[in-house]
């Protein structure tokens, strides 16, 4: 992974800046090409897993909580080092975003988990898009034919959205050719036999157990 540090202190640039894919230089994250995770958190619960090294972190939370893993990137990059796994920070790339908003948590996305990888951290991509023009950009940066990791919350209970989730998966499969795509939230039926092949892992609603004493909360 090409990379050097800049002059400049500006948006962590001075940390690291690492080289792009596709016009808009996203950092490129390296392949896994297979993962075996006892169990997923959420980030909001990892202060108070016991056994990190069994357990691995995604982000499919509200933005708000995991903005920290960006500003201060030094302070967490160690602490999710302990972690067998972690997902890249799903940063939101909402339709009624601008255009320029959506790609700059697509951007800061891919240099947090080329950062960790850099750090010697296991991550896995999380994928995602929304309006029909991010399927431009939104898979630049992602590795070919590794895990993979993506959400339906909030995506399967509207028509359109559905039909919108199938496309992109559709397209996320055609561009990426994951090994193993890890699933939160509910798995459409169209996608069930994706589910049954063991293509798709889900995530459980509830992790009825982690060592630690709390549970996570699926939608």
């Amino acid at each position: 992974m090409n990379t050097y540090r800049a002059t400049r202190n500006y948006e962590n640039l001075q940390k690291a800046y690492f080289w792009g894919a596709g016009p808009y230089e996203i950092p490129v994250i390296s392949p896994v090409k297979s993962i075996q995770v006892e169990n997923w958190i959420g980030f909001n619960y990892f202060k108070g897993c016991e056994e990190p090294e069994r357990h691995g972190v995604h982000f499919f939370i509200d933005d708000y909580q995991f903005e920290r893993v960006w500003k201060q990137p030094d302070v967490y990059t160690p602490i999710l080092a302990r972690f067998q796994a972690v997902c890249s920070p799903d940063f939101s790339p909402y339709s009624d975003f601008p255009k320029v908003i959506q790609l700059y948590n697509h951007y800061r996305k891919h240099w947090c988990a080329a950062y960790w990888q850099a750090h010697g951290l296991t991550v896995i991509p999380t994928i995602t898009w929304s309006s029909p023009d991010t399927l431009e950009w939104c898979f630049d940066g992602e590795p070919v034919g590794g895990v993979v990791a993506m959400s339906s919350v909030g995506m399967v209970t509207a028509k359109e959205n559905r039909e919108w989730l199938l496309t992109g998966y559709k397209a996320m499969l055609e561009r990426l050719k994951p090994t193993q795509i890890i699933w939160k939230g509910r798995v459409p039926d169209a996608l069930k036999g994706d589910q049954e092949s063991g293509l798709i892992y889900q995530i459980p609603s509830f992790t009825d157990k982690w060592h630690g004493g709390l549970t996570e909360r699926g939608q």
